[in-house]
């Protein structure tokens, strides 16, 4: 019964080694193109820039005009005193002069009022609301493109993790084979005499290690395989690394990149960051100007009380007995503005050195960023040259523990530290290329350069 499953472990392992190999791959231009068109962040900021482009629109018509119609029918009493009086709320207000006596009888009126009112002319605070409106704009349109920077560049670290980590499982499939040759080896020297018992079990411990391992390896491997997935709507089952990419990315010339500073999205971000504080200073100065006003009404108006005095029926004080019009040009300006423009201008002048503040930071973190880059990238390439004797070495090693342990003059001890030593000299060179093509990248990205790259593949 253990032998049956065994074998059980051994097929499914198979089995899932053959699917993820016999899987179509998945290219790192055809993920990021997918990550482009789905990943659900871009999707909201592009969302947020609509918001943006509609409150521009919405800004560009503040010089509309404003046409009011009016008309009330009311019934009510007419008696007026003489005297001053401040507003406060509704006040409701009755025409006519004093009457000597306090009269009840009960009248009838009406109004209509079409007025017309328009700030025309306010020195420049529409141009700057609008210049303000279109740099909230790109700001909006900038913070997408940083989205697309750090989505792009988490994608292409993910998936070259997906790619080491199928590198692991092919290693780790070997060491299970590997492992499986010494199993059968020790049965049939135990059969024999020639081995003691215990190395079997020694041999089916390792083995079940193995065995674990491309388990936990797998697991990985499909977890990376989900993050790909939600930032770029394939389905998981369907995203296998292209396995010739490694091979491409080392065998490309060494490149000298240099940062792009003209079209870097981390630097543009905060560039417009800053240019849109400045364009807010200005509209800070302009928004308490004067404002130059064209005013304009006509109204009609109807009573049932006649000119001398006459109550007559409600009924008559339907329909407009006068009509009335007035045209007017004014100008208003609050002097108490030019203290609240000097308090508001200077808060806005902070923001905007707070604004340049981090806009020469980022511009000195992406230098440095580049710097760092470059050293890891030399470190890699060192390294990779290096780590093939490591292997081979290492290999040589393997074979002949081996064939010494197969003869009868080594230990189980001793040829397990071989194996040891093979997979890991194997895991270390699927990592030394993980550095190295992690390195280039990070070269690439930290200098705004991935599509050189990328155009450089196949």
């Amino acid at each position: 019964m253990l032998s049956f499953n065994k074998s059980l472990c051994i097929i499914f392992l198979l089995l899932t080694t053959v699917s993820v190999n016999a899987q179509q791959s998945v290219t790192l231009k055809q993920l990021l193109s997918q990550v482009d068109k789905n990943a659900p962040a871009l999707i909201t900021d592009s969302s947020a820039i609509q918001i943006r482009k509609a409150q521009a629109i919405e800004t560009r018509n503040n010089w509309l005009p404003n046409l009011k119609l009016n008309y009330q029918a009311d019934i009510g009493t007419s008696n007026n005193v003489i005297g001053p009086y401040f507003g406060f709320g509704v006040i409701p207000s009755s025409s006519g002069g004093v009457r000597a006596n306090n009269v009840t009888t009960a009248l009838s009126t009406n109004l209509g009022i079409a007025a017309f009112d328009w700030e025309l002319y306010n020195f420049g605070a529409y141009g700057a609301q609008n210049k303000v409106a279109q740099s909230d704009i790109k700001v909006e349109q900038s913070n997408f493109a940083e989205s697309k920077y750090q989505l792009e560049s988490y994608a292409i670290n993910n998936y070259l993790r997906l790619l080491t980590l199928q590198d692991y499982l092919a290693i780790q499939y070997r060491n299970i084979q590997r492992n499986q040759e010494i199993l059968r080896s020790i049965s049939s020297l135990t059969k024999s005499g020639v081995r003691p018992g215990v190395d079997t079990s020694i041999a089916n411990a390792e083995l079940s290690k193995s065995r674990l391992n491309y388990i936990e390896l797998n697991n990985q491997l499909k977890q990376l395989q989900l993050q790909l997935s939600a930032i770029s709507g394939i389905p998981y089952q369907n995203i296998t690394a292209d396995t010739a990419l490694e091979a491409q990315l080392i065998s490309l010339p060494i490149q000298q990149f240099v940062i792009d500073t003209a079209n870097h999205p981390l630097i543009n971000y905060y560039q417009s960051i800053y240019q849109n504080s400045k364009q807010r200073e200005d509209m800070v100065k302009k928004e308490y100007n004067p404002k130059i006003l064209l005013e304009a009404a006509a109204w009609g108006r109807g009573s049932s009380v006649d000119a001398n005095d006459h109550f007559n029926s409600l009924s008559t004080g339907w329909g407009f007995d006068r009509n009335n019009y007035l045209i007017g040009l004014g100008i208003s300006y609050n002097l108490f503005d030019l203290r609240r423009r000097q308090l508001k201008l200077r808060t806005q002048r902070t923001v905007t050195d707070y604004s340049l503040n981090k806009l020469e930071e980022q511009k000195t973190l992406v230098a440095s960023s580049a710097n760092q880059a470059n050293a890891e990238m030399e470190t890699a390439r060192l390294r990779l040259l290096e780590i093939p004797n490591q292997l081979k070495a290492a290999n040589d090693g393997y074979r002949q523990n081996l064939s010494l342990y197969k003869s009868g003059l080594t230990t189980i001890i001793d040829l397990n530290a071989a194996l040891n030593i093979l997979y890991r000299a194997e895991t270390d060179y699927a990592q030394a290329k993980y550095d190295y093509n992690n390195a280039l990248f990070g070269q690439a990205v930290t200098q705004n350069q991935v599509s050189t790259i990328l155009n450089l593949l196949k």
